[in-house]
């Protein structure tokens, strides 16, 4: 992974035609029926997780460049768990996608060094992950030593999509500037030094897709930053939405959508289709959706 993460993002972008990215978020209870049987003990949930997360993985790698692993839906597994999220990892950088692991680790110093060893620094680590950066720049740097050693990336915590985000990073100064501006600033000082050939940072952002306001007014904050932006299908945001975190070009964001497509055969629209068809066509809507939006 030794070439630049927001090149190689790109590039994979580029190829698929559509800035989006498919959320692995696994639920044992919303698997399809005939996939669940009667696996009830940890082990082989875990065990009917993976199989159900290749086969999304297979589905979605044809259409979109990159899949976003959430770490918490395995990990509740114990050791078990943490294990097949680093298989599921790799089975999809296998598959030719970017990885984005999903696990908003947060902490200073030694502790800082030690996660993001963890997460970035083996063999079958991600291609990204996700950073909770409101601790300062001392809980973000050392995952960018790491990020940058292997040609990794990492989405720190700018303005989240869950509805009481305003109750915190709404929160201003004296001078009216938000909280999240003011981390939006940090994180855009911290990614100048790490530029690609196409200008962006290997330092990006998560721009939640329900606050499309403040997603226009950072991407003039954050210019060389990549926006991972979630939010789309079950928490309400709209495709037109999505496209206010892109520049006018058409760069420098990728959309994430989870639960309205890996378990898209639960819904009106694909009732009657076999679970696989339904994850597949839910994707190539998904992905055309968020073209046209940003090409409009």
């Amino acid at each position: 992974m030794a070439e630049h993460f927001a090149d190689r993002l790109l590039a994979a972008i580029d190829a698929k035609g559509s800035p989006v990215c498919v959320g692995i978020d696994p639920v044992y209870g919303r698997l399809p029926a005939e996939l669940i049987g009667d696996g009830a003990d940890g082990v082989r949930q875990t065990g009917t997780l993976g199989a159900f997360c290749y086969e999304v993985i297979q589905l979605v790698a044809p259409i979109v460049p990159a899949v976003k692993v959430q770490s918490a839906y395995f990990e509740k597994y114990g050791w078990v768990g943490v294990d097949l999220y680093f298989k599921v990892v790799q089975f999809a950088r296998e598959c030719g996608l970017i990885v984005i692991g999903d696990v908003k680790r947060g902490d200073i110093g030694a502790t800082a060094e030690a996660y993001a060893a963890g997460h970035l620094a083996r063999e079958d680590a991600p291609d990204a992950i996700t950073v909770n950066g409101y601790l300062g720049a001392d809980g973000i740097q050392p995952f960018i030593d790491a990020a940058e050693q292997g040609g990794q990336g990492v989405f720190v915590l700018v303005r989240t999509s869950n509805p009481s985000a305003p109750a915190v990073q709404d929160f201003a100064d004296a001078g009216g500037k938000t909280l999240y501006e003011h981390v939006a600033e940090q994180v855009a000082a911290m990614g100048e030094q790490t530029l690609g050939e196409r200008g962006y940072s290997l330092v990006g952002a998560v721009v939640g897709a329900t606050w499309p306001d403040q997603a226009r007014q950072l991407r003039q904050v954050m210019p060389q930053q990549l926006f991972l932006v979630p939010g789309y299908g079950a928490q309400g945001a709209s495709s037109a939405d999505c496209a206010a975190a892109f520049k006018p070009d058409g760069t420098g964001a990728i959309v994430n959508a989870s639960r309205c497509v890996i378990f898209a055969f639960d819904k009106d629209e694909y009732a009657g289709r076999p679970w696989r068809d339904a994850i597949a066509a839910a994707t190539r809507a998904f992905a055309a959706d968020i073209a046209g939006a940003v090409k409009a």
